[in-house]
């Protein structure tokens, strides 16, 4: 019961940054379960089929994928208000 209400209550972040020589990655951020947050970036890069890591609660993919990522996020439940795309 108390895990519904917290994903009730999240509001995640897709957004775009530009790092280092004008590589772009896409940073999902606002999960707030540790364990939610590493199955989670496992299924993004194996279903979009690209690298990258989840460190320090932030999901980080390489390349734009932000399209991508609210369609992945929505499949899995997520209400689309609680999904903001920068």
């Amino acid at each position: 019961m108390l895990k519904k209400l917290d994903e009730d209550d999240i509001k995640i972040v897709v957004q775009l940054d530009v790092i280092k020589r004008g590589k772009r990655v896409t940073t999902i951020k606002g999960f707030t379960n540790l364990e939610q947050i590493d199955s989670t970036a496992h299924e993004l890069k194996k279903s979009i089929g690209t690298g990258g890591t989840s460190k320090n609660g932030v999901i980080v993919l390489q390349g734009d994928h932000r399209s991508k990522v609210t369609e992945f996020l929505l499949s899995k439940g997520f209400q689309k208000d609680s999904i903001e795309v920068i």
